[in-house]
């Protein structure tokens, strides 16, 4: 049986994509909450996924929102889906 010595290459953007923690979460719930000054915003954890959450208002998803690790530089990234039929 031969062994490879080629090392298993690492799945794409494994090093960028971490978990948030319940901490994370609530920092971020502040954050949204003072800044747009609306308590009616809302984060929220995903049920399935562990590497984002999602942003509220009131009962209507507005977005998810993912903890990025590029080379040390840690940021969150919002992103926001707007159908064109909302828009009229």
């Amino acid at each position: 049986m031969a062994v490879s010595s080629v090392p298993e290459a690492p799945p794409i953007n494994s090093h960028r994509r971490q978990d948030l923690k319940p901490e994370e979460i609530r920092k971020l719930d502040a954050y949204f909450k003072r800044t747009f000054q609306n308590p009616q915003l809302q984060v929220k954890a995903r049920p399935r996924k562990d590497d984002s959450c999602e942003l509220y208002l009131g009962e209507e998803f507005l977005g998810i929102i993912f903890k990025d690790d590029d080379d040390g530089d840690l940021s969150y990234n919002f992103s926001m889906a707007i159908l064109d039929i909302d828009l009229e």
